[in-house]
């Protein structure tokens, strides 16, 4: 578990340099699910807001067999099927797992 904190750490550190501002996990979310839907500079309402972080953990947790990619909706929208509930897990194993998912996307 420590060395899930420090890579964590570190990597928190790279992004606040890289963007001069203080990011959180959620706001890194963000920027993943941004990234994935590639839409190009986009404003988002507060549910597609939440829709932009699903896309982000969906994505990030199909390469831990929680959600398996199904299609792309007819507007750009990627759609993702459940394989393993997460309420299996704790919130800090879910924090822990989409930590370590991220560590991964990014490095």
């Amino acid at each position: 578990m420590k060395e899930l904190e420090k890579r964590w750490d570190a990597l928190i550190l790279k992004l606040e340099n890289e963007f001069e501002d203080e990011m959180s996990l959620k706001g890194i979310l963000y920027l993943i699910g941004v990234q994935e839907l590639n839409f190009g500079v986009k404003r988002y309402d507060r549910d597609e807001k939440i829709n932009v972080l699903h896309v982000a953990i969906c994505k990030l947790l199909s390469n831990y067999g929680y959600y398996k990619f199904d299609s792309i909706d007819k507007d750009g929208w990627p759609h993702y099927i459940e394989i393993k509930a997460l309420e299996n897990l704790s919130e800090l194993e879910q924090q822990n797992l989409i930590k370590k998912a991220i560590i991964n996307y990014l490095n």
